[in-house]
């Protein structure tokens, strides 16, 4: 089938900041005395800055108001854009930048659909400011993935119907969210060869073909 639009999970699909997430959720769950380690870490994957909060004090031994609740979240993000700003065009893979650019000369329109509110920031580091047709992200949505609302938010602002859409992601939550949606669930990294994949790359060169262009 030949897709009118492909929208891409941001973190770990363009680009990976996982690093970067890592240590600013430990900086923040190291103040609380709160225990927290990387497989923590990719639970939080996919998921809202708030839910991912709510994961980490699972086990803290005390109840947190919504205020705290709400500085904590905002501490962290505070050190996660920090941390961004060490990013630079050279953390965008060659095989990323020419694919993405092998898509938009086929015709395809492409978006960005991540729970991140930092994803301006993250493509402007990047090198890609302005690149995408499209940017849905957690500052437009309500609810995070596995809820479809970002990727038909994201069809919704290129135009293009969500059935002739196809979705880039990493995480099954997204793939959840990408089907929930009417679209095609692309797998990449750990999410390739997930059961909820319509499709599964072994390298994000591989898209062309994918969505129909070769």
């Amino acid at each position: 089938m030949r897709y009118q639009a492909v929208i891409f999970d941001l973190d770990g699909v363009i680009v990976s900041t996982d690093i970067y997430h890592y240590q600013a959720w430990k900086k923040m769950a190291d103040s609380l005395g709160v225990y927290f380690d990387e497989q923590i870490n990719n639970r939080l994957r996919g998921v809202s800055r708030m839910e991912s909060l709510e994961i980490i004090l699972e086990r803290c031994d005390r109840e947190l108001t919504k205020e705290e609740k709400d500085e904590l979240a905002e501490s962290k993000n505070k050190t996660y854009r920090a941390l961004l700003n060490q990013m630079a065009p050279a953390d965008l893979s060659d095989e990323v930048k020419n694919t993405l650019e092998r898509l938009r000369a086929g015709g395809l329109k492409l978006a960005i659909g991540s729970s991140s509110k930092n994803a301006r920031l993250i493509l402007e580091r990047i090198g890609l400011s302005g690149f995408f047709d499209a940017i849905s992200d957690g500052n437009n949505i309500t609810n995070s993935k596995p809820d479809p609302e970002v990727f038909v938010k994201a069809a919704e602002m290129l135009g293009v119907d969500c059935a002739l859409c196809a979705v880039v992601e990493d995480a099954k939550a997204g793939l959840i969210a990408a089907k929930r949606a009417g679209m095609a669930a692309i797998g990449i990294h750990d999410a390739a060869g997930a059961p909820e994949a319509d499709f599964s790359l072994d390298r994000f060169s591989g898209l062309p073909e994918a969505v129909g262009l070769e």
